[in-house]
This record gives C-alpha cells, structure tokens and sequence, in this order.
C-alpha cells in the first residue's frame, strides 16, 4: 500500500482525467449510436482500456459491419436496376 502513497500526484491527475474522457467519450458515442449511454459512460470511467475495447467489440463492429451490408445491397440494387433499363 506504500507504493501509491509514492506515484506522483500528475500520475493520479492524468490517471483520472483519462477515465473522465473515456466515459464521456462512450457515453457521447451511444448516445447518439442509441445504446445504453449511462451504463457505457459510467463503466468507462472505471478502467481503462476494457471498456472502449469492449465497446468496440459489440458496438461499433456490429454496426459497421452492418452499414457494410447496406451499403452493398444498395449498389447491387443499383447495378440490377441499371442492368433492366438498358434491356429496355
């Protein structure tokens, strides 16, 4: 217990700023992503980096992955529609 009586006080400072922007972070992301802001923003203030890693890994992958899916079925769709109006 002696050892963090000895860390610097700018150690604790950036420890704990980096925790506060890690959680607004989070809870700003969901927030607009629609996803649990409180608990991702209060979990991301208790730890680094498990949260944001988590976070991505259930969030925002999924969700890229699936705007990917979109996007290739809108061009295939355009490409077939594109396909029947030159048959015409």
């Amino acid at each position: 217990m002696s050892e963090l009586r000895e860390l610097p006080v700018g150690l604790w400072i950036g420890l704990a700023a980096g925790l506060m922007l890690q959680g607004t972070l989070l809870f700003r992301d969901a927030r607009l992503r629609g996803r649990r802001a409180w608990f991702w923003g209060l979990w991301g203030i208790t730890g680094i980096p498990t949260p944001t890693l988590v976070y991505l890994l259930l969030v925002v992958l999924p969700a890229l992955k699936k705007q990917d899916q979109e996007d290739a079925m809108e061009a295939g769709q355009g490409f077939a529609a594109s396909k029947n109006e030159d048959k015409d």
